[in-house]
């Protein structure tokens, strides 16, 4: 984990192609709280509109997200969709002019209708599908590929994704003709480009010979070697991997694994297993474009397979959270690989809090900030904590140590030590992140003001016994932007009164 966080915090910029299968996703939301009364089936209410670039071009957005420059290379339609998609790409920052316009097929359109039943989450109901998935011909074939020929001496990976529409058809119909992704493999290979292909759910992978990589699912590497395999990463699967790398001369297979993450097998080696954390799955589109992106970010960064597979497992689980296809920033990507390296506790140091923040910040989020001893947890403190949590995305939580809290408050304090409060609060959910401060000096590092100046919180918050001038720190917060909120105190609910009950013994 520590070479993924290495690779991501030394990320550059990188050129990546994506040739491949470019469609327009549309989306029709509403209500379907009934049944026609003419059928057994239910209506939907549309209610709004959406169009979104999918297939290819879900890859492009996705390494666009993870700090890629793209080049868009595929056919669509000489009509509205098409215009529609290649304006969606422009917009988000991909260069699309490698889309090229073929006069007697239409731009590949899947249209979904949502509905929402019961005010629930949305669900997709049913998919209408507008295509052509007949072959190109040779000569669409020669002039995509005398696009890629040109273009792709600037790039440093190229990415195929393949939804089997006709671009990368495994033959052609001109004798002696060398089928469109064979020439394109092989003159990123003289190129020394390196190729990675998410594959078509198709039972012959020849098309793919001499790859550098492909991504296929548990059921597309199943398909195309005509093995089969339990739910588990046992023997079968290792047999799979092999297969797929000696029938086709690939380089490395990433064998993805839903809940079980990827197996890796690179020529030569031994299979591994890299797994992923488990995740509340919303919605699995678009988890293969976004494994593929990953893939292509590392390996343009210099990676290593094993971290570059990491990389997509994490980009792959995040996604699956969300509904819908949403590319995962490079940011998101990193706050997570950072929160499994502390196998889900929230206590950082002050170099790792920094890091993590700023890579929430770079997300949009907002970051509230509080302070205080919370030597024996009580309902003030958790009416405390949650206002201050309310008043932003994500809360840190300053704790005084215990050399602190002795040098304040006297020497038969704190009751509990740092180590059984910082577990109590973890326990919280409005608490996202939680750091020690204070040497005992009885000087400003017993105060929160060091943190201040290093975390720049957005908002700091305290109780409401302080009046505005009172809250330490007020003025630095201030000094860049930031603002101070007072949550109202609760009466009679202090851990000095707790105390001080149980030593009178009422």
């Amino acid at each position: 984990m520590n070479e993924l966080i290495r690779l991501i915090d030394g990320w550059r910029t990188r050129r990546v192609m994506v040739v491949g299968d470019y469609m327009l996703d549309r989306y029709l939301y509403g209500n379907a709280e009934r049944l026609s009364p003419d059928a057994p089936v239910p209506v939907l209410a549309v209610q709004s509109e959406e169009s979104r670039a999918g297939g290819s071009a879900n890859v492009a957005l996705c390494l666009h997200a993870l700090r890629c420059d793209v080049t868009c290379v595929g056919i669509i339609g000489d009509d509205e969709a098409g215009r529609l998609l290649r304006r969606s790409l422009e917009h988000a920052g991909c260069k699309s002019d490698g889309l090229m316009k073929v006069d007697d097929r239409p731009t590949t359109v899947k249209q979904s209708l949502i509905g929402l039943a019961q005010h629930r989450h949305p669900q997709k109901m049913f998919r209408i599908d507008h295509e052509k998935r007949d072959p190109i011909d040779d000569a669409t074939a020669d002039r995509v590929f005398a696009y890629i020929e040109k273009h792709l001496p600037d790039h440093d990976v190229l990415c195929i994704e393949d939804y089997n529409k006709g671009l990368l058809t495994p033959g052609s119909s001109a004798p002696g003709n060398m089928p469109l992704t064979q020439r394109v493999i092989q003159l990123a290979k003289k190129l020394g480009k390196p190729v990675l292909i998410d594959p078509a759910p198709i039972t012959d992978y020849s098309k793919y010979r001499g790859a550098t990589c492909i991504t296929p699912n548990r059921t597309e590497a199943e398909l195309a070697t005509g093995l089969r395999s339990s739910e588990q990463v046992d023997q079968q699967v290792h047999d799979i991997a092999r297969k797929l790398a000696a029938d086709h001369a690939i380089d490395v297979i990433v064998l993805t694994l839903d809940r079980h993450g990827a197996l890796l097998l690179e020529r030569g080696g031994q299979p591994v297993h890299v797994p992923t954390v488990a995740r509340n799955v919303y919605d699995v589109t678009g988890a293969g474009d976004m494994v593929l992106a990953a893939l292509a970010g590392a390996v343009a960064n210099g990676a290593s397979w094993k971290p570059a597979v990491e990389l997509a497992n994490i980009a792959a689980g995040l996604e699956v959270e969300k509904f819908g296809i949403v590319p995962i920033p490079l940011d998101e990507v990193l706050v997570s690989a950072l929160q499994m390296q502390h196998n889900g506790g929230k206590l950082r140091t002050l170099d790792e809090l920094t890091v993590e923040l700023a890579a929430h910040r770079a997300t949009g989020k907002a970051i509230a900030f509080t302070n205080g001893c919370f030597d024996i947890l009580h309902p003030g403190h958790v009416r405390l904590l949650r206002g201050a949590r309310a008043q932003a995305d994500m809360l840190v939580l300053a704790v005084n140590s215990d050399a602190s809290i002795a040098a304040i408050k006297g020497p038969e304090r704190p009751i509990l030590p740092e180590e059984d409060r910082i577990e109590l609060l973890e326990a919280l959910e409005c608490i996202d992140y939680l750091i020690l401060f204070g040497d005992g000096s009885g000087g400003e590092a017993d105060t929160p003001k060091p943190l201040l100046r290093a975390l720049k919180p957005d908002v700091l918050v305290k109780g409401g016994q302080y009046a505005h001038n009172e809250v330490v720190g007020w003025d630095i917060v201030e000094s860049y932007g930031g603002k101070v909120v007072t949550i109202p105190h609760v009466e009679g609910r202090s851990t000095t009164n707790i105390v001080e009950r149980i030593r009178g013994g009422k």
